[in-house]
């Protein structure tokens, strides 16, 4: 198993220009949006609080959602195109070492990214480090783990990288929706608001863990159930052709 990971780990470093993007947008998107004034005055519809500050929990939204989605299921159904998959077939190797490996080392990645938009937000725009990190941690583990499992089960049935780019796309774009990142959630319907909180990466979970107290157990367990279900369905599913 650590040769796997190590492995996934060197082969995810090698590709430097999508593994950077991956690490660094979020931070770059906090700037880009830091630098609008208004963006960074206080406003009656975030509690006078500033958008960029309310916004934080979004950005981690986007992280997992993007990793886990975008990165994950593309790598493993190219290497199912290549043929990659067909030779390790060979091997003594349980398919499920390999998703393991990638959940592993895209986890780290994203949990890299989360800390360096954290310290971005602080240094430069003032924004308030996490009131509950405890809380933040556990909602990124389990938020994470659940998005990450879709995109696992996406990439135990996708063909190759064309079908699992559309359908993890597909999948993206309603996280991103449900969890505030294209509209602040309070323009949404409190039905679509609902939805989002129980939906990974857990935007409420992570909101709450940032400006307010601990996350409520609910989010919590609901983002810890649809990582192990999803997560399973991945490993029974997984095909190396």
């Amino acid at each position: 198993m650590m040769r796997i990971v190590e492995v996934e780990a060197r082969l995810f470093l090698r590709d430097r220009l999508n593994s950077l993007f991956a690490v660094v947008f979020p931070s770059l998107l906090l700037l880009v949006l830091g630098a609008v004034p208004a963006l960074r005055t206080p406003a009656p519809e975030f509690d006078g609080m500033r958008f960029i500050d309310a916004y934080m929990s979004s950005l981690v939204v986007f992280t997992l959602a993007f990793i886990g989605l975008q990165r994950v299921p593309t790598v493993v159904a190219t290497y199912r195109e290549k043929g990659v998959l067909r030779r390790l077939s060979t091997t003594p190797m349980h398919p499920a070492r390999l998703l393991v490996g990638q959940l592993v080392v895209n986890s780290c990645a994203a949990i890299l990214s989360v800390l360096l938009t954290t310290l971005v937000g602080h240094l430069v725009f003032g924004v308030d480090l996490p009131h509950h990190p405890v809380g933040l941690a556990a909602a990124v583990v389990l938020g994470g783990a659940g998005t990450f499992a879709l995109g696992l089960v996406i990439a135990a049935l996708a063909p190759n990288a064309r079908a699992a780019g559309g359908w993890a796309t597909a999948v993206f774009m309603l996280l991103m929706f449900f969890g505030g990142v294209y509209l602040p959630r309070f323009m949404l319907p409190p039905v679509v608001q609902a939805i989002g909180s129980f939906t990974p990466p857990g935007v409420e979970a992570l909101h709450q863990a940032w400006l307010g107290t601990a996350p409520g157990w609910g989010h919590l367990v609901i983002m810890g159930l649809v990582g192990l279900v999803a997560g399973s369905v991945a490993a029974t599913t997984f095909r190396w052709e």
